[in-house]
């Protein structure tokens, strides 16, 4: 794929469908490379990769690319699950971007894994929760009190 015609490519895409930003296309592009990659050193040949595999790398490459700042950014771009990637992946195939066999569906990239438990939850400090997160509830530390602790609080600021 030329950077050109993959640059046209999302540009066409873009006038037409608004729901993802460039950027989560060629995020994408770039987890194709290396969902191919790691297939190629797995298997020892270069081969198709089904929709599952392309999801699955697809959040690792992500991962590796933006470390905590992934969810936030994909959320930001449109993309909140994983038939959104297919959606995209199907957009490209249209553009002539991607190869598809006639096997392959946007199902295939449907539910393979929850973006919060993906891209959030190996971030979190221990005893915090996707749940807690969701409904606004901040976990509280133990006060001092309940721990024993002689110390009291430091003053605070009245301004």
């Amino acid at each position: 794929m030329q950077a050109l015609r993959f640059d046209a490519a999302v540009a066409n895409i873009l006038e037409r469908e608004k729901r993802f930003e460039a950027g989560a296309y060629f995020l994408l592009k770039d987890a194709l490379d290396f969902t191919l990659k790691r297939t190629r050193e797995e298997y020892g040949e270069d081969r198709h990769v089904s929709g599952e595999e392309l999801v699955h790398g697809f959040r690792d490459h992500a991962l590796e690319e933006f470390g905590p700042m992934a969810f936030t950014l994909l959320r930001e771009w449109g993309v909140h699950k994983c038939s959104d990637v297919g959606d995209m992946v199907f957009e490209l195939i249209e553009e002539g971007m991607f190869g598809k066999q006639d096997s392959d569906t946007r199902e295939d990239f449907a539910g393979h894994y929850d973006f919060g438990e993906a891209f959030v939850l190996p971030y979190l400090p221990r005893g915090v929760s996707l749940e807690s997160l969701s409904l606004g509830e901040p976990e509280q530390p133990e006060s001092s009190e309940s721990m024993g602790s002689s110390i009291s609080p430091a003053p605070q600021d009245a301004s």
